[in-house]
């Protein structure tokens, strides 16, 4: 009875009540959105402590400009160039693979190939996301390296070329699903206009739809990039132990994931200064990989400047 003398105050109360639930849903939404920013902030921290003790007792300079790199032997060195080159050298040759196969995979997926046909090879071909990693370094010792030593006489058993085609085998599902993504968000009124002028399949697929997609598809590599620079276990057990300053894709290398699991998985006593190496590695492979990022949404903001 007092509800229907009243419609006003049940009407304020709902209201009420939905404005709670909205204020506790963008809550819950902000902390989830938060847990990103804090988990960086909490690396930066992890690594920012040891990694300044590392540089208190070692110089800065001969850090960035040495092309030694012993931290574990008796007379140390401590140039950081031998672990980026390898780590460089490594991504590159991934690339090299990963990005041609990646998207020509994306194109024909989203342009050409029929639903049912995209329906199956969509998910297949992102099954190989899927195999550990571990099982990719053996597949490049045990198999590739046997075939590439006949290829070319005289490569190691280590080497960072075998490491680098396997690794972009592994990310070609990276660079080909979000390429794909991102050329099926094309709208089909552009394909439309295109076939309207006269183009071809071919024609559109390159010219309209790839170009309309480049802010998705630089981002995809860039990620792919990004992920072949922290790749640990294919490094560690296919391009060998041994920091050497090289371009020469068949000796072995370390890269510097490879180096701080040897450290973290050796003997090297806590604390001192070769076990505080992997906080400085780890800190500069953090550098790296955001300088990536960054660069990848600035890329990525400008191509959408240009097509939107």
């Amino acid at each position: 009875m007092a509800a229907d003398l009243f419609p006003e105050h049940n009407l304020y109360r709902r209201n009420r009540a939905r404005d709670l639930r909205e204020r506790a849903i963008a809550g819950v939404l902000l902390a989830a959105a938060l847990v990103g920013g804090l988990t960086t902030l909490g690396i930066i921290v992890a690594l920012a402590d040891d990694t300044f003790r590392f540089f208190s007792q070692v110089s800065i300079v001969e850090y960035l400009t040495s092309t030694q790199w012993t931290p574990l032997f008796s007379v140390q060195h401590f140039g950081i160039w031998p672990l980026v080159t390898a780590t460089v050298l490594t991504s590159a040759i991934a690339l090299v693979i990963a990005v041609p196969l990646g998207l020509i995979s994306a194109i024909y997926l989203s342009e050409f190939a029929p639903s049912r046909a995209r329906s199956i090879l969509k998910p297949a071909l992102e099954v190989l996301a899927g195999v550990p990693t571990v099982v990719y370094g053996f597949f490049a010792l045990i198999v590739v390296t046997p075939v590439l030593q006949r290829l070319i006489p005289g490569m190691s058993a280590f080497n960072s070329l075998s490491a680098g085609l396997v690794m972009g085998v592994m990310i070609v599902p990276l660079v080909s699903s979000l390429s794909e993504d991102a050329m099926s968000s094309v709208p089909d009124s552009l394909r439309e206009a295109a076939y309207g002028l006269g183009g071809t399949k071919f024609e559109v697929a390159t010219r309209v739809v790839f170009p309309a997609a480049t802010s998705g598809i630089v981002a995809s590599v860039i990620l792919a990039l990004s992920r072949a620079f922290g790749e640990t276990m294919v490094v560690a057990i296919a391009a060998g132990q041994n920091p050497t300053f090289t371009l020469d894709p068949t000796v072995p290398v370390m890269t510097m994931t490879s180096y701080i699991v040897q450290v973290s998985l050796g003997d090297t006593p806590y604390g001192s200064l070769s076990y505080l190496t992997i906080f400085a590695v780890g800190t500069t492979l953090f550098v790296m990989t955001f300088a990536m990022n960054v660069i990848s949404h600035w890329v990525v903001r400008r191509f959408r400047e240009v097509y939107d």
